[in-house]
Order: C-alpha cells, then structure tokens, then sequence
C-alpha cells in the first residue's frame, strides 16, 4: 500500500518535556516536512480540530480536563476521521487496548519511545484508518443495496397451506405462486440449521400456535427446489380475522448471503493486510500466543523470523508505488511458498514482514527456513516487463529462550534483523542478549546526536594531502569529531551510521560542509595556500532535493570559490539513479565544484559510467594501499587503480598512507597524491594553518 507522508499531527499533552521530545524526533527525522502543533488540553484540541485538518492525532491519556476513554471518546467525535495513537503509562497498558476499542488505531508507551517506533506507529496507525474507512464505504453501500431489494414474502392459511408467494419469493424458493399454492409449508419452504443441517420447527406453526410475531434462529438457511441453500432471516407474524381469531401467517424473509459475507470480509479485514491478504499484526500477535501455550504443553519450541526487504524504497520511489505493491505481494507469494501449512506469514506493514515457525525441533530448523527464504526472495521478480532483484534481511528469536511472550519474540527477532542489516544484509542472525544492548547504546547515541549540534559538541579536524611529485601540500579533508560531555571522544564508525539512519546526517552534514568552507577561506584570506577543501557527502545528502541549493548557498555565504571545493562521494552513491546522479554532478562541475569517488574499488562501477560522470578524482580505498605491506605480491588493484586514472586523465589520491614502503610504492606508479598518518594525522584548525605556514617535511615525502 502506497504510504502517504504526515504533513500535519496534533500532540495533544500537557507534559511540556514528553511534547518537547515528541517534536525533536519529528523535527530531526524530517525537519520542516512535518507541521506539528501542541495543545495541553482536550478542550484546545477540539477547538483545533473544529478549525483545521490534521493527517493524525497522538493523544495522551492523563489530561487535565479529560481522562482515559472519555479523552478518547472527545477526540474521536471531535475528528472520527482522524487516525489516533494514544501516549499512556508502563503501566496503562490495558487501558490502552480499551482506547483502541473507542477508535484509537494505536498506542505507545511513554520512556519506551523511539523514533523509528513512533514513525512507524503513525504510519501504520494511517494505514489502519484508511483500512477502517474503506470497510466502512464498503458496508454502507451493502447496506444499501439490500434495502433496495425487495423482501419475500409468504403466506399460509391456519392449517397451514401456503397462499401466497410474491415475486422475491419465487425467485429465492424456485416455486411459482400457482405451482405452491395449496401445499403445507414445509414442501416449499425448508429451513434448515447452517451448522447441523437439521430442519428447525415450523415458524408458521408456531406464530400461529403461539399468537404472537416471532423470528428464526440464527444462521438459518433456506433450502431452495433445486438444492440450493441461501442463508436468511426472517419475520413471523399471525394473521387476525375481524373477530382476531388467528386465520394464517405471514413470513417476511430476505436474502442475507451478502450481509453474511460482508460481515466475514470485515472480520477478516480486521486481521489481515489491505494488499497482500496477509495476517496482520493483531492477528500475528494471537497466533504467537496461541503456538506458545501449545508448545509449552508439547514441550517444543517455535520461532519468529523478522523480515525487512533490502533496497525496497529505491524500487517503489523509482518505478512507483503501482510496481511497489505487486512485488510486495510477489514477495508475499515467495515466502507463503517458503513455510509450512501450519506456519503463519504477516505483513507489518512497509515492506516488514514476520513468519511465525509453529513448531520447531532445532534452532537450526529456523536456519534452514531462513536460508530458504533469503534464496527464494533474491530470484528475479519479473513484474510488468521489469525483472526486478530484491534482498532481505532476517532476523531470528526462538521460544523459550529469547522470549516468553508474542512482543517480547518479535521485538528481539527485530533487534537481530537490524544487526543483519549492519552486517551486509541478505543475511540472517539470531538474537542474542548482547543485542538488546546494542540496541539501547545505538539509541543513547542518536538522543545525544539530536543534542550534539546545539551544544557546539562537533569539530571538524583537516588532513593534508600531499603532492607527490612536489611534496607540497595539495589540499584538505574535513574530517568531523564529537566529544560527548559525559563519555568523552566517539568514533565516527559508531556515530556516522546511526547519523544516517536517524537522518540527522542531514543538518550535521550541512555543518560540516559549512564549517569546511568558512575555514578554507579564513586560511586564504590569511595568506596560507590550501589548494582544494574535501568533504564527504552521505547517500543522504546527495539524495536530498535541497542539496545542490544547499552547497550553492553556503559556499556564496562563506565566499568560498568554487574551484577550492571538492565532494568526496563513494561509488553506491554514484551508481544509485544514475540519470539524477548524471544532472546533479554536472550541475556541481558547470560551477566549478570540484568531485572524488571516495573508497574507490569497494563498491560497484563500470567504466562506462567512470567516462560519463565528471568526476576529477579517484580515491584509492585504505584496504588495497594496506596491501603494499601486508601482501606485496597482491598490488593488483592499486597498480590497477593509478592505471585506470591516469587513462581517463583523473588525479588519483591513496589514502591512509601509514609506511615509508608504501609511499615508495606509490611514488613508484607515479600516484598524484597521498594523505595519512605517515605525513599527519587529521589536526585542528591552528595546527593544519602551521602546516601550511611551514609544509611537510622534504624528508618525509623523498
């Protein structure tokens, strides 16, 4: 299903520090797409809701003039269009499923939110409220279809004897008034139990026996001439004489089959995925529970798979959400195809999926459904004359052992699948404890990150590049630094990536760009030769529709000439949309911005595309240069490397030089330029100006 982005949410809570993070989430996710508002009452909110639309609610449930279920109940009749999720305590928990009984579509528990749980609670939450709508559209119009259909309708005398049939009734009995008339009812009109086919006692009989209006039983089925049975219900009511003598019956009865259908559409609705007809996670969650008591009495074990699709945004943003919906559902088949009659398969929603593995022997039989379901979604989708490849990353819990209930399973099985994710992707793990903590260091350092910025906690430090040929400094890499004010120095590889899952890469990544330039300028204007300023952008950055209005502007507000920039990106970030990755390069280049393949030789590129971009540089991946030292008959790539750009007329640049052996070699292929711990280490601003002012040493670069 297509997923519609949240303009506007209205956070109903009159915890100022709870709205407060509510809107840092927001805002960092997505700052500026989301327009969020903030009321501390249940009274403001209805004067807001009387006033302005909003995409979705989320609603605490202790407010001041409203409590509990009454504060959802106002909400939902103030907007009943609007989907809500209800913010409680730890340990509201049951009130909290009672709110989503009185129109709620979610709930999130307060101290356990987390960005991407409160993102996906919304989206999910839409989702179900489209879901919600739909049915109702769909049950209003069968309602009024049946009251458009005429009703049957059928009379009897006191014995018994049928007297009349209307046109409806003939056609639901297959008798014709004149071939019925003068018959006892039970020849015509045979009711039969649904459940035991057994005939039920006369209604006629008994309407008139007893002298009073009467109904059938439930899930009564009329059996027509031919054989056939059509669900009914019906009215019975004596017929008086003018003395009030009962002189017959009357049944008024009706056709229910689409009444009945409609009512195990909405009950299957209710628990199953709107696209792909999948259990959903209402009905996940029970059968979990379910499989757990069963295996606790037969002393098995079950386990849960979580599945996220690798590389399902780029297809659906690319292609549209038409080819997005028919390989979730390809996907879908594959996986069904993959488990057990008695297994489940769900979809969460987005491209997340759980498969429920009932009953286990080993946890090694969860490793084989996991490797036969990485195999089977990794085959080509061919789907509207697109053969389209697709991975996933799984991640495994086991019963007892990671969990003794439903949430607990799926959210270790989550955690795992996130550390598959980490780890190359297409591939599975299993949960472990350490996981958990993992998990809760990641999301200590994406609240402090939401800090980092404001509290002046980055710095950018710079590494010189070396002419080789000259020995002369050639230029700098940004390189940013965070000092945490508790625990002190973090390392890039551990904070970058959580950065650029959270998003926050976004405003960091302008910063450094920002900070970049404004030094690179005060060491012009003071005098000092940089050459060119390097830094690196994310996927992110590059894929962001401000970007090149971003660079542009910060480089007319520090003064920076263009030409003293260079952008530093790696080859999946080239190779990703090559057609807006084509534009956007030469859009830089027509400005004089310079452009370096970062990590060259790590990812995936074809010469091709190496003669198509304007790109200015390579940069030889510090693995391969490792290499002259390590394993010095295996310099195939870097000799490679030098090779290929000087044929394409590009500086090449080695990086992460550490050895007197490995500069040699370099030098030896004739290599442009070099940067490393063997000339500096990345330094502050005043430390890289003396640099400048006093150059490397001749003995270290001959």
């Amino acid at each position: 299903m297509s997923q519609k982005a949240i303009r506007t949410v209205l956070v109903v809570e009159d915890n100022h520090g709870d709205a407060r993070l509510l809107r840092e989430m927001f805002h960092e996710h997505e700052p500026g797409g989301t327009e969020l508002t903030h009321v501390e009452c249940m009274c403001e909110a209805e004067t807001h809701l009387a006033d302005r639309k909003v995409d979705i609610i989320l609603l605490d449930l202790g407010l001041p003039d409203a409590q509990g279920l009454e504060a959802v109940r106002r909400a939902h009749a103030a907007a009943p269009r609007v989907p809500m999720v209800v913010l409680t305590g730890l340990d509201d928990e049951s009130l909290a499923a009672q709110a989503l009984q009185q129109g709620a579509q979610d709930y999130l528990i307060k101290g356990q939110i987390e960005t991407r749980g409160l993102l996906r609670a919304l989206r999910y939450a839409i989702e179900r409220k489209v879901m919600e709508e739909a049915l109702f559209v769909e049950k209003e119009r069968a309602q009024v279809t049946l009251k458009c259909i005429g009703d049957a309708v059928v009379c009897t005398d006191v014995t018994g004897m049928l007297t009349f049939l209307n046109p409806v009734a003939e056609r639901m009995t297959g008798w014709s008034w004149q071939e019925a008339a003068g018959l006892p009812m039970a020849d015509v009109l045979r009711i039969v139990d649904d459940t035991t086919r057994e005939t039920i006692p006369n209604p006629m009989e008994l309407a008139v026996g007893q002298n009073r209006s009467m109904h059938l039983p439930p899930n009564c089925i009329l059996v027509r001439r031919d054989g056939l049975g059509i669900p009914i219900e019906d009215s019975v009511s004596p017929i008086h004489n003018r003395e009030g003598q009962v002189s017959g019956a009357v049944i008024v009865f009706r056709d229910v089959s689409a009444a009945r259908e409609m009512v195990l559409q909405m009950t299957h609705s209710a628990q199953h995925d709107f696209l792909t007809g999948l259990p959903n996670r209402m009905l996940l969650n029970d059968r979990v529970s379910q499989a757990i008591a069963l295996a606790t009495r037969n002393q098995k074990r079950l386990a849960v798979l979580f599945l996220d699709l690798d590389g399902f945004k780029h297809i659906n943003d690319s292609l549209g959400h038409s080819i997005g919906d028919k390989l979730l559902q390809s996907v879908t088949n594959r996986l069904v195809g993959c488990v057990r009659g008695t297994d489940t398969v769900s979809r969460q929603g987005g491209d997340e999926f759980v498969v429920l593995l009932s009953e286990i022997g080993l946890s090694e039989d969860a490793a084989l459904s996991a490797r036969r379901i990485l195999q089977a979604v990794a085959e080509a989708h061919s789907l509207d004359q697109h053969d389209l490849h697709i991975t996933t990353s799984i991640g495994v819990s086991v019963y007892p052992d990671d969990g003794l209930d439903s949430e607990t399973l799926i959210k270790n099985a989550d955690t795992a699948m996130y550390q598959a994710k980490e780890q190359g992707r297409q591939s599975y793990r299993f949960f472990k404890p350490a996981m958990n903590v993992r998990a809760v260091e990641r999301q200590s350092i994406e609240e402090s990150l939401r800090r980092a910025l404001d509290r002046h906690e980055f710095t950018v430090y710079y590494q010189p590049k070396i002419n080789l040929r000259a020995g002369e400094i050639s230029g700098a890499e940004a390189l940013l630094r965070w000092t945490h004010p508790v625990r002190g120095p973090i390392s890039p590889a551990e904070f970058i990536p959580v950065a650029e899952d959270s998003g926050l890469i976004l405003p960091i990544g302008n910063w450094v760009l920002r900070e970049a330039c404004k030094q690179a300028r005060a060491w012009l204007d003071a005098g000092l030769h940089l050459g060119t300023m390097a830094v690196n952008i994310s996927a992110m950055e590059f894929r962001d529709d401000d970007f090149l209005d971003g660079v542009f502007s910060i480089l007319k507000e520090t003064g920076l000439q263009p030409q003293s920039l260079e952008l530093e990106l790696t080859e999946s970030v080239l190779m990703k949309r090559t057609e807006s990755t084509e534009s956007i390069l030469k859009a830089l280049r027509a400005n004089g911005v310079q452009l370096a393949i970062d990590d060259f030789g790590t990812g995936y590129s074809s010469l091709s595309y190496l003669r198509k971009f304007p790109v200015d540089a390579l940069k030889i991946d510090q693995s391969f240069v490792r290499q002259i030292t390590t394993s010095p008959d295996d310099t195939t790539i870097v000799t490679a490397v030098v090779s290929m750009g000087r044929s394409l007329e590009l500086r090449v640049v080695a990086e992460g030089v550490e050895t007197a052996q490995e500069l040699a070699f370099l030098q030896s292929l004739q290599c442009d330029q070099a940067q490393g711990y063997y000339f500096s280490r990345p330094v502050l601003p005043h430390k890289f100006a003396r640099l400048l002012q006093t150059g490397i040493l001749t003995a270290v670069v001959n």
